[in-house]
């Protein structure tokens, strides 16, 4: 039995999943894509909700890395370098999501994979 899923759900709840990270840079816009994937039944909804769990992680660890290297060893000649990674840092972090949410709007039936993170889900 093939079971068929409204697109315009999907296209809401994944670009919502992905998304999630443009509303506040606290711990609570993991809640979103957690919710909606305890909540959705939809299998390419709950592989985007998990694709951005994974992403809030990576951005988490490494703005700590970040954060950790900026604050013990801000030397003089590791100061450019550290500013340089925190900026692109930034770009990456509301670039890659807007990429994110476009594609699950042009293309609701695949779930965007994000490049270079690791997936611990």
């Amino acid at each position: 039995m093939q079971t068929t899923y409204d697109p315009d759900k999907r296209k809401l709840l994944s670009g919502l999943s992905h998304g999630s990270i443009f509303f506040s840079p606290l711990f609570l816009t993991i809640g979103i894509p957690l919710g909606i994937s305890f909540l959705s039944d939809d299998p390419v909804v709950k592989d985007s909700a998990k694709e951005a769990i994974n992403y809030h992680l990576n951005v988490w660890v490494y703005t700590a890395i970040a954060g950790f290297l900026a604050f013990f060893w801000w030397t003089i000649v590791l100061l450019p370098i550290i500013w340089i990674a925190g900026a692109l840092l930034l770009v990456v972090t509301w670039v890659l999501p807007a990429i994110a949410i476009l594609k699950s709007l042009s293309d609701p039936s695949q779930v965007f994979r994000y490049p270079f993170i690791f997936r611990l889900l």
